[in-house]
């Protein structure tokens, strides 16, 4: 028995919206890949974490079907949570590579290269409302991110998230790796409301990083 911390990633202002995430601060107790694959499978969040030194933010990503070396939305909350349980880091340690991490007001903040948020293609639609009458998911293979300017002026984007793996997640809430991507793209800082309500901050700072934040607020802990 241990206990597993439920977030929820990107919130809007009010605390509405978000995507889950399952982080486990005892990760030495499910040791193995195996096992942890298994958890993440169980618990059918888009991610779970492992945290396997508290003391260093060592850290180890799931999806229902994968093993994930960088993923945005899981730093972002794994930082927050470190923070609220433990202590304020400046490091995440997932197995691409230390990530800077700090908090800046009501927003937990991670920055990292736009090359470790790998194997999202991105999508321009013309307007918000085609993305809103995608469905889901929308034909093809291959995780898509499509994405529209609700307002070019003001870097605001509306987006939507589609795995197509074929692990149950047929679309994903709110997606830091994805914003990531489209924000080395489009080299300009950006706010993307994704989802049914979740909202995503970004910062352009060079060609070699980026920086992606967001509110995340704690739904609950329970044993598994």
């Amino acid at each position: 028995m241990t206990d597993l911390h439920v977030l929820r990633v990107f919130c809007a202002s009010g605390d509405t919206g978000g995507n889950r995430l399952g982080v486990i601060l005892d990760g030495d107790r499910i040791p193995g890949e195996p096992d942890r694959q298994e958890v993440a499978r169980e618990l059918g969040f888009s991610e779970t974490v492992f945290v396997d030194d508290l003391s260093d933010a060592v850290l180890d990503i799931y999806t229902p079907s994968t093993r994930l070396p960088f993923a945005g939305h899981p730093l972002v909350g794994t930082a927050w949570l470190l923070r609220r349980e433990v202590h304020a880091l400046e490091l995440l340690r997932p197995a691409a590579g230390e990530v800077a991490t700090r908090q800046e007001g009501e927003l937990s903040w991670i920055s990292s290269p736009p090359s470790w948020a790998t194997g999202r293609r991105t999508q321009q639609f013309e307007s918000p409302a085609e993305i809103d009458a995608l469905p889901t998911p929308p034909p093809g293979e291959g995780w898509l991110y499509a994405w529209a300017w609700a307002d070019a002026d003001a870097g605001k984007i509306r987006a939507r998230g589609f795995p197509r793996r074929g692990d149950g997640i047929v679309e994903d809430e709110a997606t830091g790796a994805a914003a990531i991507t489209l924000t080395g793209e489009l080299k300009q800082d950006l706010l993307i409301r994704q989802g049914i309500g979740s909202e995503i901050f970004t910062r352009y700072v060079d060609t070699e990083t980026v920086e992606l934040g967001g509110r995340v607020v704690l739904d609950e802990v329970r044993g598994i």
